[in-house]
């Protein structure tokens, strides 16, 4: 949950997440599962060891559809309805979490309110039950509610003079002008603390249902174990959701925002127009990007900001796709002496790549990273199911994860230099700093 420091539960859980599945993508199964009462999840089983992970996602529920004068709705009850459900409160609640090695976390992004489940298989049922009692029984007690009010409050206060929450503060608000996107997802040290249990029922109601839920589920379990504990889980949820729809937007990208704030280095991000996910050019934007700041030690950004001139410890670029706008971001911190060289490298790399685009070693290379890492992700229960949420939000498909290394593969020398040409775009670009820079700012 944003801002929110938790108790992790289940610490011996934790020791057994490895999947046995070592071999390529070609070796994940994935199943669809459909329940008696029609609800719908994607299952890759793995009985390895006695553990099975699912994750959710309801899907539009996220911050952006907080009411302009409740911001913060959607992150307070992330972090509320893990805090006491049904007959027990949260004392009770969260020992039978810890006793049982269960795991059940919560968080609110900006465009979904997601949740983990992590349970070895003896605790099934019992993690099950606690998961459908979080989502249709939460309780929203006073003392748990005015608890974890004032951990949100005290992260608000921190943030207030992070400069890397001040930094993201002012650019969403730049580039999103009046749009939800342009709104903290935490909310503000006012709105918080209006909110109220009605609040968080009201929340709840709207936003928890059948049509915007998507479930990915990995580990000891099989397609036929796995369909009544859907039911079980979720039957109960209302069919409908209700909420607010969240227009696209497309950023207003251009300019330099300066946040002047008396520390030692500055911290810049910066941002362009992006590539929807669904887009044909999307994995030549991918390699692209691994390239120029994707990549590490290995990118372009690195070579010429830290590895030739020792400016910075890290420099990164991505691409930012969030449900309605999409992006492509960075970010660099270094002395306040220093922040105008780092933009001035960032910049001629950012128009380099638009002109001159990449050679086929750093091709190759790129394509052989990203086809050679994309197993290891299978190494975590927890990464599977999130991979299956995923894949079901993007519509991916079933098969993805056994396409996914042909699409990388099947990027060419002139697809990513045609896509460099046409996306990158240094003459609109975003930049927002935080700190006391020295000298002359310019991407």
């Amino acid at each position: 949950m944003n801002q929110i420091m938790k108790h992790a539960a289940g610490l011996a859980v934790a020791a057994l997440t490895f999947v046995g599945i070592t071999q390529s993508a070609h070796a994940v199964e994935v199943q669809e599962v459909i329940s008696k009462g029609g609800i719908r999840a994607w299952l890759i089983e793995d009985h390895m060891n006695p553990l099975m992970t699912m994750d959710i996602a309801f899907t539009g529920a996220g911050a952006a559809t907080d009411p302009a004068d409740k911001l913060g709705l959607a992150n307070m009850v992330s972090g509320l309805i893990d805090e006491g459900a049904g007959a027990m409160d949260s004392q009770t609640f969260r020992g039978e979490m810890e006793n049982r090695s269960i795991s059940l976390t919560f968080d609110a992004g900006r465009d979904d309110f997601s949740g983990s489940l992590t349970t070895l298989t003896r605790e099934r049922d019992t993690a099950i039950d606690l998961l459908r009692l979080a989502l249709a029984e939460p309780r929203f007690d006073d003392e748990a509610v005015e608890r974890i009010r004032s951990q949100i409050i005290a992260g608000l206060r921190r943030a207030e003079n992070d400069p890397g929450d001040i930094a993201s503060r002012t650019f969403f608000s730049s580039i999103f002008g009046d749009h939800p996107y342009a709104r903290p997802v935490s909310g503000t040290f006012e709105t918080v603390a209006s909110l109220n249990a009605h609040d968080f029922r009201n929340f709840v109601g709207r936003a928890f249902a059948k049509d915007n839920l998507i479930i990915g589920v990995a580990g000891d379990i099989t397609a036929d174990e796995l369909g009544p504990l859907l039911d079980e889980a979720f039957g109960s949820l209302p069919e409908h959701s209700d909420l607010p729809e969240i227009p696209d937007v497309t950023p207003a990208f251009g300019g330099l925002d300066v946040v002047d704030q008396d520390i030692p280095q500055s911290q810049a991000i910066w941002g362009q127009k992006g590539i929807k996910r669904t887009d044909p050019d999307f994995y030549a934007a991918y390699v692209m990007n691994y390239i120029l700041g994707g990549g590490g030690f290995s990118s372009r950004l690195t070579e010429e900001v830290r590895e030739k001139r020792g400016l910075a410890y890290g420099v990164y670029s991505y691409l930012a796709n969030l449900g309605h706008a999409e992006m492509v971001m960075g970010g660099v911190a270094t002395r306040n002496d220093a922040i105008g060289q780092s933009l001035s490298l960032i910049s001629t790399e950012w128009t380099k790549m638009k002109e001159k685009g990449v050679t086929q070693e750093e091709l190759d290379n790129a394509k052989s990273y990203l086809t050679g890492a994309f197993p290891l992700r299978f190494t975590s229960l927890g990464n599977l199911s999130g991979m299956l949420v995923g894949m079901q939000k993007e519509d991916l498909g079933m098969d993805f994860l056994d396409r996914r290394n042909s699409l990388v593969d099947a990027v060419t020398l002139d697809d990513v230099n045609r896509v460099a040409a046409e996306l990158m775009d240094p003459a609109n670009v975003t930049v927002t700093v935080v700190g006391k820079p020295e000298g002359d700012l310019a991407f």
